[in-house]
């Protein structure tokens, strides 16, 4: 008994154009998700830059708000006297000036008025004056 075993040649092309397809769609989502890939990478270092320049803007306040306050500060010594200045502190939102009992404090009052707490006691004088007040201040300085 023969045998004969009768080779399609369809089914070679068929598998042929199977495997040609296979790869190229392998090849399609590569290439879709490098592009995707890269758009993201994109969208993320806009958003990085942006951030860096909002932290920069925030620096920069914060400087000017410092500088501000820091020339506040010396204003006021240099009104009150250097010689009768004790301490200097910044404590929460107010800058605390502690002098020396026989300090004069006249041009200090005239400056701030009624927004600079004086307290007097028998060893020192504490002088309270609002940041809030004096950034206000500055603010309507500038425009």
């Amino acid at each position: 008994m023969i045998v004969a075993v009768k080779r399609n040649r369809k089914s070679k092309f068929i598998k042929f154009i199977s495997l040609v397809v296979l790869i190229a769609m392998f090849g399609g989502y590569y290439y879709h998700m490098n592009k995707t890939f890269e758009e993201k990478q994109k969208i993320e270092l806009a958003e990085k830059q942006a951030q860096k320049i909002e932290e920069e803007k925030k620096e920069k306040a914060k400087k000017d708000v410092e500088r501000a306050i820091l020339s506040e500060v010396e204003k006021a010594v240099d009104l009150v006297g250097q010689e009768h200045i004790k301490h200097v502190k910044l404590i929460e939102n107010k800058i605390v000036i502690v002098c020396e009992p026989d300090t004069n404090l006249d041009a200090l009052i005239v400056r701030y008025g009624v927004m600079a707490l004086i307290k007097r006691t028998l060893n020192e004088i504490v002088i309270a004056v609002d940041v809030n007040f004096i950034l206000k201040s500055k603010l309507n300085e500038k425009k």
